[in-house]
């Protein structure tokens, strides 16, 4: 039996992609979220395999197709989540992230080719990893892999050789965590929701720079008569109310 793992956060505003803020606000850096997550389910959807299941932090919404057992993650840092679902699994397993949505069928077929004594693993352009495979699904391979470093790829790839597995290299993704790579991903895959949503998102954001461009420099219309105290500025006392992935 051949499983597609994708590990996910809902994508609630100021739980998930908060480093794209700024630019874009939390509701903004969300949207974006759920459709790199949107894309990449349907993705896997379209490839061939026996099981996919939807490893999340969270609940599921509206962005869910059906043809996913959703299971919860489980607690404790990243490292002990993937090796957990993999624990879950038996029979050739590919896992992925919310983090590129610019995956292809042809990409998570790669699971179909992983023997008993197979690993692949997908170098991510930060140094880390956008895809895991394991032809014998063993969390211990996983666990105690430091996340979210420039070093965690080359950990983990160490990790699966010294295991004694034959590792395949998938190509080298970039995952979107900045804005620049929000922009980069959406140029690649333009017709995905993922590029439609972030060109909204995007224009939104301009649109906003540009306001707040043209505010701080209008010059007053009328300047104080020198004998008029100017009375010191009132602070606002109000406040306005994102996710990370292997998603790392």
């Amino acid at each position: 039996m051949t499983t597609l793992l994708v590990i996910a956060k809902s994508p609630f505003p100021g739980r998930v992609k908060t480093r794209l803020t700024p630019p874009y606000t939390p509701a903004e850096a969300a949207a974006l979220a759920e459709a790199a997550l949107t894309d990449t389910l349907h993705m896997a959807l379209s490839a061939p395999a026996d099981r996919r299941i939807l490893v999340l932090d969270g609940e599921p919404g509206l962005w869910l197709p059906q043809g996913f057992d959703v299971v919860p993650q489980c607690a404790g840092r990243l490292d002990q989540r993937l090796a957990a679902a993999f624990d879950a699994c038996s029979g050739p397993t590919l896992l992925v992230g919310m983090d590129t949505p610019q995956i292809t069928v042809d990409l998570l077929a790669s699971v179909q080719e992983l023997g008993p004594h197979d690993a692949s693993i997908g170098p991510a352009a930060d140094g880390g990893y956008w895809a895991l495979g394991l032809g014998t699904p063993n969390g211990a391979v996983v666990h105690g892999v430091p996340m979210s470093t420039s070093a965690t790829g080359a950990v983990q790839r160490a990790r699966l050789h010294a295991a004694g597995l034959h590792v395949r290299l998938l190509p080298v993704l970039r995952d979107v965590d900045t804005a620049a790579d929000a922009q980069a991903v959406a140029a690649e895959v333009p017709l995905s929701r993922f590029a439609t949503r972030w060109r909204a998102v995007h224009s939104a954001a301009l649109q906003r720079a540009g306001a707040a461009s043209c505010f701080a420099s209008q010059e007053p219309l009328l300047s104080p008569p020198p004998t008029t105290a100017v009375l010191p500025a009132l602070h606002p006392t109000g406040t306005a109310a994102h996710f990370r992935g292997l998603s790392r």
